[in-house]
């Protein structure tokens, strides 16, 4: 359930979308003076000025901070946090003060959680994929308890916490609905990964996916009626809908539908675009990234050279934990782009200007891009070769 049935290979070079041309040299006696092997110099493109960048708590090493999530008001962030084998929870606010750390811990014989102070106790629990409630006052995520097996877990910023599932399979890829209080998750209770709903209340669970592949990472979209997600092989994952959760087997229909892997599908905040990774591109390399975005409606064409035209990004790290990261505006994608030598920069997608532009924050080995309602971009970058999480706050 952490993604392990989703194989991703290292980004390649393809185009470089956003690299003005060569400067030219305006005097020929000054051109002769040149060898001719050597090229005149190229121009990097403008970068976007933050307001600030700042890391979210002072940099420490010892640990490896990832996958930020912000609430949706933006009023607090939670992200994972591990020290060796084990991987905890924290809750923060935007100022990096430390609201909660959740470690989990099963007592033994017993299916009732307990909660330790990391690095107290022995076993080792992993507790990670983080999804909030529409007020930001709730939390699911899954975690072994130290046991081996996922199960997904709520938790009140109070410090209240529920177990929501209990099975010998794995549960996890939660999303929580923007507007009720209902989960959709993954789980192997199937025979392999379909997609459920639970009511948070009730702890009802209802299938909604049946098929001869798995079904993963579902969500939501923002007016609470349908979920996207993709479907598929190791190498050959499709987008797919589900236009009315109501009617999940009558009303699921395909995206896309070529042979190439599409991950990780994200709506925009306004309900009308679809983001999603492809490895489609004119070289072939199935080791190259893209981002793409189609119609939410299913209008777009689900394969060929009009769903290619579809490509607003190339060059991109891929980052299945989270998706492509829009603005608050539904205008942008913040994204990072494949390029060891800049070290991972991370670049904005503008949909509007139809520009691609690297976001000036000095960091290196970025990964884990998200973007709250207020658009302060949260992210991870490796410093002293510990990845702790920044802040970087967008203009208006």
């Amino acid at each position: 359930m952490n993604g392990s049935s989703v194989r991703i290979g290292a980004s390649g070079v393809l185009l470089a979308a956003a690299v003005i041309a060569a400067l030219g040299l305006a005097a020929e006696s000054v051109a002769e003076l040149e060898p001719a092997e050597n090229p005149p110099p190229v121009r990097k493109p403008a970068a976007i000025e933050p307001l600030y960048v700042r890391p979210l708590m002072p940099v420490e090493s010892g640990r490896n901070d990832s996958n930020p999530v912000w609430s949706p008001s933006g009023s607090l962030i939670a992200f994972e946090r591990s020290r060796g084998d084990k991987k905890e929870i924290v809750i923060a606010r935007p100022d990096g003060a430390v609201i909660q750390t959740i470690y989990h811990q099963l007592s033994e014989n017993s299916v009732e959680p307990r909660f330790f102070f990391p690095g107290v106790v022995e076993d080792v629990s992993y507790n990670a994929g983080i999804t909030w409630s529409p007020t930001g006052d709730r939390l699911v995520f899954m975690s072994n308890g130290g046991g081996g097996n996922y199960d997904l877990y709520l938790r009140n910023v109070d410090s209240k916490t529920t177990r929501l599932t209990d099975h010998r399979e794995k549960d996890g890829q939660a999303h929580w609905s923007p507007v009720a209080d209902q989960l959709v998750f993954v789980s192997g209770r199937s025979g392999k990964g379909d997609i459920y709903l639970l009511e948070v209340a009730t702890r009802t669970v209802t299938r909604l996916t049946w098929g001869t592949q798995p079904y993963l990472y579902p969500q939501w979209s923002p007016d609470g009626r349908k979920i996207v997600m993709i479907s598929g092989s190791n190498e050959n994952h499709d987008v797919y809908l589900i236009e009315d959760v109501r009617r999940p087997g009558e009303t699921l229909k395909a995206l896309t539908t070529w042979v190439h892997d599409d991950l990780r599908p994200v709506w925009s905040p306004d309900g009308k675009k679809i983001a999603f990774y492809s490895n489609y591109n004119p070289a072939g390399d199935p080791k190259a990234w893209a981002i793409l975005v189609i119609a939410a409606d299913g209008s777009d064409p689900s394969q060929g050279g009009r769903l290619a035209a579809k490509v607003v990004a190339t060059d991109v790290v891929p980052d299945v934990e989270r998706g492509p990261a829009w603005t608050p505006d539904s205008n942008s994608i913040v994204y990072v782009r494949n390029d060891r030598q800049e070290y991972n920069p991370i670049y904005i997608a503008d949909l509007v200007r139809k520009t691609n532009l690297p976001l000036k924050t000095d960091t290196r080995m970025n990964h884990d891009i998200a973007s709250s309602a207020h658009g302060v971009i949260a992210f991870r970058a490796q410093v002293d070769q510990w990845d702790q999480i920044f802040l970087a706050k967008l203009k208006d």
